[in-house]
């Protein structure tokens, strides 16, 4: 679920260890996305310098910069769900009365997580085939592509993870639909704007 609140900026735990450990975990992940998208820039003006300063030729760093940026996006998926900074349009939500909107709010999560389910179970397929047969890629680099292809289940795992912790947040009512207060309508946000 991706609704943002003025209220917080992450998702609340409610003094629970295991919601507040998920959300951990998904705050070492955006500081590891953050780190590669950085380790990213850093190779890409190494890569820079080599060829337009000392007129060399690079082997690795498009390469690895495409396997950085990729394992950046899939870890930073959950970071994004725990700070509430997927883009939402609460139109809908706020058309609703608190019951249709907390029924509504149960069926993207329970919709969301089904997606995210399946796309890490395939994701852990093709990591897997790629570790059981030693693939590597075709470049002069040639690394093994089991590396970068187990982001795809580690980040959607973890993604997956949050999303749970959502979902129970919301049913133990330690967090409400969308983020949104159980009075909130149409028309005071239309008032706040104004």
């Amino acid at each position: 679920m991706s609704g943002s609140s003025p209220s917080h900026t992450a998702a609340p735990h409610g003094g629970n260890p295991v919601l507040r450990a998920i959300g951990l975990l998904s705050h070492l992940a955006g500081i590891a996305s953050a780190l590669l998208i950085v380790a990213s820039v850093a190779v890409t003006c190494q890569m820079i310098f080599i060829r337009f300063v000392l007129n060399g030729s690079t082997i690795w760093q498009t390469e690895g910069v495409t396997y950085m940026m990729i394992a950046a996006t899939m870890l930073g998926l959950p970071y994004v769900q725990y700070l509430r900074g997927h883009v939402n349009v609460d139109l809908l939500p706020l058309m609703l009365p608190p019951g249709a909107r907390k029924v509504l709010a149960f069926l993207v999560l329970l919709l969301t997580l089904a997606v995210v389910g399946a796309m890490g179970w395939h994701g852990y397929h093709f990591w897997h085939e790629a570790w059981d047969w030693g693939e590597t890629s075709n470049s002069p680099w040639n690394p093994k592509l089991w590396v970068p292809y187990l982001m795809l289940p580690l980040g959607f795992g973890l993604y997956f993870l949050q999303l749970a912790a959502d979902f129970y947040a919301m049913l133990t009512q330690v967090e409400e639909p969308f983020g949104l207060d159980a009075d909130a309508s149409l028309t005071d946000v239309a008032e706040r704007a104004d």
